[in-house]
């Protein structure tokens, strides 16, 4: 007799190690609930530390807190290697979340505001991943998610953000480069495009009347996207289900960019 069938059981994460930044609030957060609830154990990394470790109490051991400034290279390297030494040398999944935006006219962004942008959504995450390669290529491969923006795949005006727009732009089109050159050694690089979700980047958007009615008229979904809306994205790149997914951006924005 064939063995049952268990689709379900290539969404596991048992024994497996990842790191998410941006984990302290918001989405990240919840990213980081989502794979250790499907077995892994998970490095959480943000500035605000003392959030991070509230999260270890509440869910246990198999939380992993780590203190980051992603603006620092020192500590983007520090936070690989302590996933290392968790993992006994190996790194499973990134979940490259952090980001920090802007909003107002392109013509009078400062440099060192633009820089800044581009600094802590791409370089930083470019950097992570150039870090994650070694331990996941030793261990036989790994699975890295970029968090984008469906404001990586079309202009956010009315709402003014050229720094955050460019950035994330880069972070969809860095997907596709890194899944192409590492696909053959065994790590997947995706990445999911959010679209209006409550968090602190838009915090300024819910309870003006306005704003909200610009994102129902917006989404053909006629809503905002609620936080776990995001979980089953996250879970198939991150996880042995989409084995045969490269390079993909997939936009999570009830229906946004489709119009």
């Amino acid at each position: 007799m064939p063995d049952a069938l268990d689709p379900l059981a290539a969404f596991r994460l048992d024994g497996k190690v990842a790191i998410v930044t941006g984990a302290s609030v918001g989405l990240g957060r919840r990213f980081a609930r989502v794979l250790h609830a499907a077995g892994a154990t998970v490095v959480v990394a943000a500035r605000r530390g003392e959030l991070l470790f509230e999260l270890a109490d509440e869910l246990g051991p198999r939380i992993v807190p780590m203190p980051t400034d992603l603006r620092s290279a020192d500590d983007r390297h520090a936070l690989v290697e302590r996933a290392a030494d968790v993992g006994n040398g190996r790194v499973d999944v990134l979940v490259n979340n952090a980001g920090i935006s802007r909003i107002g006219p392109a013509e009078t962004e400062s440099l060192e505001s633009f820089e800044e942008v581009v600094d802590v959504n791409l370089t930083a995450l470019f950097h992570l991943c150039q870090l994650a390669f070694q331990p996941m290529v030793a261990n036989g491969g790994g699975a890295i998610v970029n968090v984008s923006s469906m404001l990586g795949l079309v202009a956010a005006t009315p709402v003014k953000q050229a720094s955050y727009c460019a950035s994330k732009g880069g972070v969809v089109n860095l997907t596709r480069e890194l899944g192409a050159q590492w696909a053959r050694k065994g790590i997947r690089v995706n990445g999911i495009a959010p679209g209006w979700f409550r968090s602190e980047m838009t915090q300024v958007m819910w309870g003006d009347d306005a704003s909200e009615a610009f994102v129902a008229r917006g989404a053909p979904i006629g809503r905002e996207g609620a936080e776990h809306e995001l979980d089953g994205a996250l879970l198939f790149l991150a996880s042995p289900a989409s084995t045969y997914v490269i390079g993909q951006t997939l936009a999570v924005d009830g229906g946004w960019t489709v119009i």
